[in-house]
């Protein structure tokens, strides 16, 4: 998909990025508050939000995990309802960082399911009446993805909808500009598939640009709010867009309930109305929150 003499020139601009999972118990103080009171026997808990569940023994409110024991009323009293913690030598650590100038956190939906990033205080997902892991699968549900289709995500974050992209049969390639939110991504258990997707980190914008005509069958455009990347909601982008898909192709571009209509503008209508003058046969879909295109 990247020409040769391209990638030479076009290597300054990204990078391949090797997504590592991390291997440590995950879990909620949601999840431990469930075990209030429980001093004795076997019980079922989930250390990784959900995906599976392990039977471990309790006495007197301790458990051993991996050769360290846990005090559930200790670990209930340091732990806060909105952190994800990972078990680690006997404690419970929680899954957050300050780097570059923000502050960046896994946030719990419910002890049971896939997490948001939180950054600096803003959530990155959808979490109000569906899942994040949910949200995700509708907008890739929507481009009947078949086996073999060469799909580009753009905007990794935890990579939802790249997985269910993967697990659809396609072939993903994923770009993310903030390797902080990708390193969130190595301790969030439903996020592991990212292993499997070849991930490319550097700014879109750039990015694409690296990419050979019709390179794609299919684009998931999930950016973030246009305050803070207008230039992916622009028409030079888009016209980046059309290049890289192939004819018949399909788009799916997320806008959020964010910014729906922002200070009197209607984003979601702009993004179509763009689309539209570069080329593209755009629908809304006001219930996905985005816009839904194909290249004639």
């Amino acid at each position: 998909m990247i020409k040769q003499a391209k990638y030479m020139i076009c290597m300054k601009d990204f990078r391949y990025y090797q997504f590592l999972p991390k291997d440590f118990p995950v879990i909620t103080r949601m999840a431990f508050e469930e075990l209030v009171g429980y001093k004795e026997g076997e019980i079922d808990v989930s250390f990784d939000l959900g995906l599976s569940f392990t039977r471990i023994r309790v006495s007197g409110g301790v458990f051993t995990l991996k050769g360290y024991r846990y005090s559930i009323p200790s670990l209930l009293r340091t732990m806060r309802d909105d952190y994800i913690y990972v078990l680690d030598s006997g404690e419970a650590r929680r899954i957050a960082f300050y780097r570059d100038n923000l502050f960046y956190k896994l946030y719990p939906v419910s002890p049971y399911t896939a997490p948001t990033i939180e950054i600096s205080g803003i959530k990155m997902h959808r979490i109000v009446g569906v899942s994040p892991w949910d949200d995700a699968g509708s907008k890739v549900s929507i481009l009947n993805i078949r086996r073999g289709e060469r799909v580009l995500d753009i905007c990794t974050g935890l990579g939802y909808t790249a997985i269910h992209a993967f697990r659809k049969g396609g072939v993903v390639t994923t770009i993310e500009k903030d390797v902080n939110v990708l390193e969130m991504a190595s301790y969030n258990p439903w996020s592991h598939d990212l292993e499997h997707i070849s991930i490319l980190v550097g700014d879109a914008m750039d990015v694409i640009k690296c990419f050979e005509d019709e390179s794609f069958d299919v684009i998931i455009h999930d950016p973030p709010r246009l305050s803070r990347a207008g230039h992916l909601y622009s028409a030079v982008f888009y016209e980046e867009l059309y290049r890289v898909l192939r004819r018949g192709g399909r788009l799916f571009h997320y806008t959020g309930k964010v910014g729906y209509r922002r200070r009197g503008i209607d984003i979601m209508g702009g993004v179509s109305g763009r689309l539209k003058k570069t080329g593209f046969k755009p629908r809304v879909m006001r219930s996905l929150m985005g816009v839904y295109a194909v290249k004639p």
